[in-house]
């Protein structure tokens, strides 16, 4: 069924970065040629310097052909028609009085009020001073021919600490309510998380094993075999820790072990994340060296230019939750790039039976998005001797479309343009997941000692253990 959606304008900041190039525009190209955004819808790009609307288009012609191995002409006829360029800069009060007239344009030849989108996919150091102005220059508010939403879409990291987190929080609420601010988890809005609790919901003989009676451990893991490819001024001030672990991992763990919410509504999500979230217990100071690893690795402070750097491209933490249902069971969340394999997966182990082998069952969440059961099966013959089987299902192989399920930035436009704030993180959760890992940040920034180093292309299990 399609999404019931109104006029929409799609004001990308920074539409010549990479994260526009390889998701954003490809994603739009999508939605527009299946038609699941409004026929009118308007994608205003922002940019510093002078960059023509053809010129990314021929980017997403390639991005799109390496993936389908085509390009629809009327997609991305579609995506010419929406895109319009506009130069600014980000640092100048009367440029953001600019940028209102000419959405206000828009409107005016459209004849219609249209709510308004403000992607930021902007470096973590301008979020300040862009919300400020965007804030104080009235692009809070609905458009001028009537009422519409006027939202924000941020990217991670959201915050460099705890501290920093509580401040951006502080300046958005000056200028945006609750409603209005949507904080981007990719990950969360993808197919297999997405699962993750109907699986739960509505399959009762895995909801009635689901706690520490029957699972001895749960892993979580996003391995990358790239490495920081060109991010250096990005990466070598983020790190594993708040790039991964701080808002994908933890995202990912909340739903994975949250209690279910009687319906699968915004509000109860939510809130039933957050209540995970708040009795997993905090790493304290001295807890830090016990509880979390971290490697850096070999030629990564070539890359960035400085080989003081003690930045971490391996992070390693294991949690633990102080609840009924979780009590004692390990929780390890670890990532890393540059290493031998491209996964991301939640791993649950079951408590062992009369097996050598644990039962096992995996989301995978990429690649070959999909469930996995490891269950034992007796070997034919006259023996009792048994083996292990696995049961497993392919998202590409059960539901096809036209090119598989909607990616993951397909889902957050689309839910983003509805105001649905079910797969966003709340500034509560933010909160909650920082202060799990906050002595860690602080720890690590504050002292090199206790980083290892690793070859490109390792084994990750050869650093983790």
């Amino acid at each position: 069924m399609k999404p019931d959606l109104s006029p929409t304008v799609i004001i990308i900041f920074g539409i010549t970065g990479d994260l526009s190039k390889r998701k954003l525009l490809p994603a739009l190209y999508y939605l527009l040629k299946d038609d699941l955004l409004h026929a009118d819808t308007v994608v205003l790009g922002i940019s510093r310097r002078d960059v023509s609307a053809d010129e990314l288009l021929r980017k997403v012609e390639l991005h799109v052909k390496e993936i389908d191995n085509a390009c629809d002409p009327v997609g991305i006829q579609k995506l010419r028609k929406a895109l319009r360029m506009h130069t600014m800069d980000l640092d100048l009060d009367t440029d953001y009085m600019q940028l209102l007239t000419v959405l206000q344009d828009i409107e005016d030849k459209l004849g219609a009020c249209m709510n308004r989108l403000y992607y930021l996919s902007i470096p973590p150091q301008t979020f300040e001073s862009v919300v400020s102005r965007l804030g104080k220059h009235g692009h809070n508010s609905s458009c001028q021919h009537g009422a519409a939403a006027a939202r924000l879409l941020i990217e991670k990291p959201f915050g460099y600490n705890l501290a920093s987190a509580r401040t951006l929080i502080e300046l958005l609420s000056q200028y945006y309510g609750d409603e209005q601010i949507f904080r981007i988890d990719h990950y969360v809005a993808k197919e297999t998380v997405q699962n993750i609790l109907a699986f739960r919901l509505y399959n009762p003989i895995f909801s009635t094993i689901w706690n520490r009676r029957h699972i001895s451990s749960i892993t979580i893991t996003a391995y990358e075999k790239i490495d920081i490819e060109g991010r250096a001024k990005f990466y070598d001030h983020i790190g594993a820790l708040r790039d991964f672990v701080q808002n994908h991992l933890l995202q990912l763990a909340a739903i994975t072990l949250m209690d279910l919410p009687e319906k699968l509504n915004s509000q109860e999500i939510h809130a039933k994340k957050l209540r995970l979230l708040q009795s997993v217990h905090r790493i304290t100071e001295d807890e830090v060296n016990t509880a979390s690893k971290r490697a850096q690795y070999y030629g990564y402070a070539n890359e960035v230019g400085d080989n003081s750097t003690t930045t971490e491209t391996f992070a390693s933490v294991t949690l633990h939750i102080h609840n009924d249902r979780w009590q004692d069971v390990p929780i390890k969340l670890q990532t890393g790039k540059a290493l031998s394999e491209k996964r991301t997966d939640i791993r649950i182990v079951f408590t062992e039976a009369n097996t050598s082998e644990n039962n096992q069952l995996v989301f995978r969440l990429q690649p070959n998005e999909g469930i996995n059961l490891g269950l034992q099966a007796k070997q034919p013959g006259y023996t009792n001797k048994v083996d292990k089987v696995d049961m497993d299902f392919d998202y590409e192989q059960k539901f096809i479309t036209s090119h598989g399920h909607p990616d993951a930035y397909e889902r957050v436009i689309v839910d983003a343009a509805q105001g649905d704030q079910t797969l966003f993180a709340s500034s509560a959760e933010v909160l909650a997941a920082w202060e799990i890992v906050n002595e860690v940040a602080l720890s690590w920034s504050a002292s090199g000692e206790g980083l290892a180093k690793y070859q490109k292309g390792i084994d990750a299990s050869k650093i983790a253990n």
